[in-house]
């Protein structure tokens, strides 16, 4: 399959913006932790 092909749904976007966002837990989720620390404000960018 061609990636120019696929026509992404709303969720598969909403998705990835969540995976980018270091406030949501999905961000740290996709880094291999269960989610988000409790300190998450002291070490985000």
């Amino acid at each position: 399959m061609n990636h120019s092909d696929y026509e992404y749904t709303q969720a598969d976007l909403d998705n990835h913006a969540n995976q980018l966002n270091y406030n949501n837990d999905a961000y740290y989720q996709s880094r291999g932790l269960d989610e988000r620390p409790e300190d998450w404000e002291s070490i985000s960018i």
